[in-house]
């Protein structure tokens, strides 16, 4: 950040200044991810057949309230990184949220300990145990709303060095993937074998020991708080320009035309005249008579704005159409996750006599692939990218490559679907794991890209906004998989309460056309993206 007097020293270190960021706080951070996923994890990993089986809900119902779930959870984290971004900080916003998640799993725990509050047979108007069950998923989803993504932004806010910050990130989402690898395997199985509320319980204690863990290494963290509201800076710009909509903006402007605040006059820095794509922002920075006093500040920062400030807004426009093709992307995977769990309940799932394998478990292939995807990708992928063509792929190939292979995954999933409708008994719940293995390795390509994209293309006041656009669309996607859902049970048979009466596969196919058409619209505006730096 540029200071006004240029000549003064900044004051030199102190101990306890270096010895805050980098990876000291790593181990905390990532440690803190993966038991408050794990946490969440306990209980979203099997929360289908919890519905079914425990509040007796419908199937096809059933996958709908967890699509909603899903958006919900995913929908928070932008609520979480505005705060954090204008008002609080990352490690506030993530100790209160840990706190508000740990408060509704013992809401839902209530729901399997207190018979009174789960319906049952002579229940009519199960009123409170919908209510209670509601609100602890609510309190949850908040909790998870101002951690997962806000936790990613404060990891990588440790860190000067964008390789650190990629190897961060890798670590990330490995223990990430990996949390939720262990909730789909060992969770699942205590729930479904054991009991809910040992399963719960587990879930309980990795929250409380997630929030002690980040609340310890608080000494090593770099705080930055914010100081002023980036949002209403880039509202100002708006504000700004349409004031001066006459304003005339001459293609020879030069950098005095342009007011810069703070830069202007610093030693290195060199003014440049503002970019030309969205030439009418430009107004908000263009001097004009009355917006500088004699004494050099300006009148009001709702007329006039620094050129970085007009800059940032163009920055987050110009990201806008290509975070609006990842909706589409998503969408699909909300769509087969649900049906998949289904489809799962309807093949023979002995793989001994003895043991029968959990139908919510299936989804562990997915982050099974994407843990190993990850890793492969950063350690062969990458290298071999880089021995044939020179370079290593930038975050939108990435992307690209997830479009591709998630469009395969659909169509396996058709297939294997019109397979188990035609075979005359139940076949193995082994072949539903080629779609989730599949669609696990897209997610470790286009997964990661986007949060690298964003971050990297995002204003440096909005870095928590950046990673939390990437939950917003996938909680947006939950709840269009959702509406999907709907409207196939609506006009047409194909999902009826038993799917074995339905047509599944033609939904799925559907999800083919909608990831084809989509992958177009991303071709398009990726050809025409210019990336910042």
């Amino acid at each position: 950040m540029a200071a006004n007097n240029t000549d003064a020293e900044p004051p030199p270190p102190t101990t306890a200044d270096r010895c805050r960021g980098g990876w000291t706080t790593a181990p905390f951070i990532i440690a803190t991810m993966f038991l408050l996923t794990l946490a969440s994890g306990c209980w979203f990993s099997n929360l289908i057949v919890f519905l079914i089986k425990e509040f007796n809900i419908k199937s096809i119902d059933a996958a709908q309230i967890i699509n909603v779930v899903s958006g919900c959870s995913n929908l928070f984290p932008l609520i979480g990184a505005i705060i954090a971004d204008s008002l609080l900080g990352c490690f506030s916003v993530i100790w209160i949220s840990s706190l508000i998640s740990l408060l509704g799993s013992i809401l839902l725990v209530l729901t399997v300990t207190v018979d009174s509050l789960r319906p049952n047979i002579s229940t009519t108007q199960p009123t409170l145990q919908y209510a209670t069950l509601y609100s602890s998923l609510a309190l949850i989803c908040m909790g998870i709303g101002g951690t997962r993504f806000t936790l990613a932004t404060m990891g990588a806010n440790q860190f000067t060095k964008i390789n650190h910050q990629s190897a961060y990130f890798n670590w990330f989402f490995f223990s990430l993937y990996g949390a939720f690898f262990i909730a789909a395997t060992g969770i699942v199985y205590v729930e479904d074998n054991l009991s809910w509320v040992l399963g719960f319980g587990i879930g309980i204690a990795a929250n409380a020991l997630g929030l002690g863990l980040f609340l310890i290494g608080s000494r090593f963290y770099i705080h930055n708080k914010p100081e002023t509201s980036p949002f209403s800076s880039l509202l100002r710009v708006v504000v700004a320009s349409l004031r001066k909509r006459k304003a005339l903006i001459s293609s020879e402007s030069s950098v005095d035309n342009y007011y810069y605040g703070d830069d202007d006059g610093v030693k290195g820095i060199i003014a440049q005249p503002p970019t030309k794509r969205f030439r009418s922002l430009n107004r908000a920075a263009l001097k004009t008579e009355g917006d500088i006093l004699p004494n050099g500040k300006i009148s009001s920062p709702w007329k006039i704005c620094t050129v970085h400030q007009v800059e940032d807004l163009k920055s987050l426009i110009r990201v806008l159409p290509l975070w609006s093709s990842s909706i589409f992307l998503s969408t699909p995977i909300g769509v087969q996750l649900s049906l998949t769990i289904l489809q799962a309940l309807a093949t023979n799932r002995h793989l001994r006599p003895t043991f029968q394998f959990p139908a919510s478990s299936i989804i562990v292939f997915s982050f099974l692939s994407t843990l190993i995807g990850v890793t492969l990708i950063n350690h062969c992928f990458l290298r071999l990218w880089n021995k044939l063509s020179g370079t290593y792929p930038t975050h939108l190939q990435k992307i690209g490559v997830g479009h591709v292979l998630n469009v395969a995954s659909m169509a396996v999933s058709a297939l294997v679907e019109s397979k188990r409708r035609s075979a005359g008994h139940r076949i193995s719940v082994a072949w539903l794991v080629p779609q989730m293995v599949v669609v696990g390795i897209g997610e470790a390509f286009h997964f990661p890209g986007q949060v690298g994209l964003y971050y990297q293309e995002f204003p440096s006041s909005l870095k928590s906004l950046a990673t939390a656009m990437v939950a917003m669309l996938i909680g947006i996607a939950f709840y269009l998989s959702s509406g999907v859902i709907d409207f196939m049970r609506r006009v047409t048979d194909w999902l009826p309460d038993d799917i074995d009466d339905g047509r599944v596969d033609c939904v799925y196919w559907v999800m083919v056309v909608i990831g084809i058409t989509n992958f177009g619209y991303f071709l398009v505006i990726s050809w025409f993206y210019k990336y910042k730096n």
